[in-house]
């Protein structure tokens, strides 16, 4: 008995994880399926399908009493064969002893398997194409000793819509010639990160660093706060949920043992919906001013960046970079150009829950697309705060772009390969510092492979826009980083303000 109850519990588990719906162009058939499992009777189903939004559906499925009798006397039978009952051998016990005495065991996998087989064929037969699962509450479905059983969810499905047109698109491309004083800035910019902070007497000045606890409150009352940030001093201080405009002047002249007393804008989407776009104060005791110092390029430093032989080859590899950048920008640009062009008739809304779980992933794709451009982490901390504080439209915008590119794939038969993943992998690696080993291990560990999956492919499909449009070239000049970000909340952390834990430390 011990044994066929531990039995059931193993399949009604794995009956229950089994009820989500199966990805768009899985195998239906499992490999080995018995030949009866294959020739398995339809059910038959009263399927009530209510459309609450572009993306939202509503079923109601109601199963038959002959089905829930069928798949009843299938469960009896088959645990006729292996029951464990004193006083009688397996195999010998008489069915009606049986159906007493695992009534509810025998009732559960009913449910389970009319539960799992239901989805599946309302799924198959509706042809929706799901991209979440069904939201309902197995637990909270009854199955009836009499008359039929009845369940409803919820379920999120792709948008149905018109392909627009994509071929010919005009697209205007960035084009720059670097000069010489191009690479030495960006060759300064690269030796900061092996420069040395010295701690200065003087006055603060603009490209400084002060060393400073950092409060925010409003109303009187302490939203968040740090014993100790270290910030370089620029225009723009950028948080998680806000920013403050004007830092450099704020922070102009500042000496150790001075506080200064700013203002921070909280964005539209920020985590503390009471104080969206609201200003907070925000609140500097400055402990130390520092002062970067830079480098020699030595033997040493040389070896350290990449093995370089010469300051004449370090170079070239910093024109290669910038030259990396610019194809980053060309691309971006047109992505953005692609972008509203294939949007701009994509009025469809979609579920706010869809889009407050789709912002993390929106998150995950752009790291990995800056990873592979050669961008470093104080980078990618700027542009994930920008991101997270237009969080709502910009990943609206990223969902619509999403489902059309799918579309698009989908027409002209495009996939990823393991050699797509490969040489991304590879990027990531080359910027991040870490072997390619590592780097998949993470994304695995993450959940982010399909991140992964889903980057390839829409870059696939851009590719192939860009092959079918026509460009002109424009004017572009490299913009200089004029913010510092910080990886913090001004207005406090709340649910669903979660960490980019999944970004590696930036190294040369």
């Amino acid at each position: 008995m011990a044994s066929s109850e531990r039995d059931d519990e193993q399949d009604e588990g794995e009956q229950d994880e089994g009820l989500s719906l199966p990805e768009e162009g899985a195998v239906a058939q499992v490999e080995g399926a018995a030949p009866e499992e294959e020739a398995k009777p339809k059910l038959s189903l009263q399927v009530d399908v209510q459309k609450r939004s572009t993306c939202e559906r509503h079923i109601t499925v109601t199963v038959s009493r002959e089905d829930i009798d069928r798949y009843r006397d299938k469960e009896v039978s088959e645990l006729m064969s292996t029951a464990q009952v004193p006083g009688f051998r397996p195999g010998h016990v008489p069915r009606r002893l049986v159906e007493m005495r695992f009534r509810k065991d025998v009732g559960e996998r009913v449910k389970s398997a009319l539960l799992m087989d239901s989805v599946a064929q309302v799924s198959k037969e509706q042809e929706f194409a799901a991209i979440g699962e069904p939201d309902f509450d197995a637990d909270a479905i009854e199955l009836p000793d009499e008359g039929p059983m009845t369940y409803e969810f919820d379920l999120e499905v792709r948008p149905d819509f018109d392909l627009p047109k994509w071929k010919g698109l005009l697209i205007d491309r960035p084009v720059h010639e670097f000069t010489d004083k191009d690479v030495e800035q960006a060759l300064k910019d690269l030796l900061a990160r092996f420069g040395k902070l010295v701690p200065h007497d003087g006055p603060a000045e603009v490209g400084d660093y002060v060393s400073t606890g950092l409060t925010f409150t409003h109303g009187g009352n302490i939203l968040s706060g740090s014993e100790e940030e270290l910030i370089r001093i620029r225009p723009v201080l950028t948080f998680r949920d806000g920013r403050i405009e004007g830092f450099d002047e704020l922070m102009k002249g500042v000496r150790a043992g001075e506080t200064r007393v700013g203002e921070a804008r909280l964005s539209a989407d920020a985590p503390n919906e009471a104080l969206r776009g609201q200003a907070v104060t925000a609140t500097f005791e400055v402990r130390e001013v520092k002062k970067l110092e830079l480098p020699d390029i030595t033997p040493q430093l040389l070896s350290d960046l990449g093995d370089f032989e010469s300051e004449a080859e370090l170079r070239d590899a910093v024109r290669d970079s910038l030259q990396r950048r610019l194809e980053y920008q060309q691309r971006q640009r047109a992505r953005d150009q692609i972008a509203r062009a294939l949007t701009v008739s994509a009025d469809w809304d979609l579920p706010p829950d869809l889009l407050r779980r789709q912002s993390e992933r929106e998150f995950s794709r752009a790291v990995l697309e800056l990873r592979s451009s050669g961008f470093g982490e104080d980078e990618i901390r700027l542009y994930l705060n920008e991101l997270r504080q237009n969080s709502q439209a910009a990943t609206a915008r990223a969902l619509k772009e999403h489902f059309i590119l799918e579309r698009i794939a989908d027409d002209e038969k495009i996939e990823d390969t393991p050699e797509d993943h490969e040489v991304e992998i590879q990027l990531i690696a080359r910027q991040s510092g870490e072997t390619p080993r590592r780097v998949r291990a993470r994304l695995e560990k993450s959940g982010r492979m399909d991140v992964l999956r889903n980057h390839i492919i829409e870059r696939k499909v851009v590719d192939l826009i860009l092959a079918n449009a026509e460009f002109k070239d424009v004017s572009y000049r490299p913009e200089r980083v004029d913010a510092e970000a910080l990886d913090r909340s001004a207005g406090g952390k709340t649910e669903g303000d979660k960490s980019e834990g999944d970004i590696p430390e930036a190294t040369p």
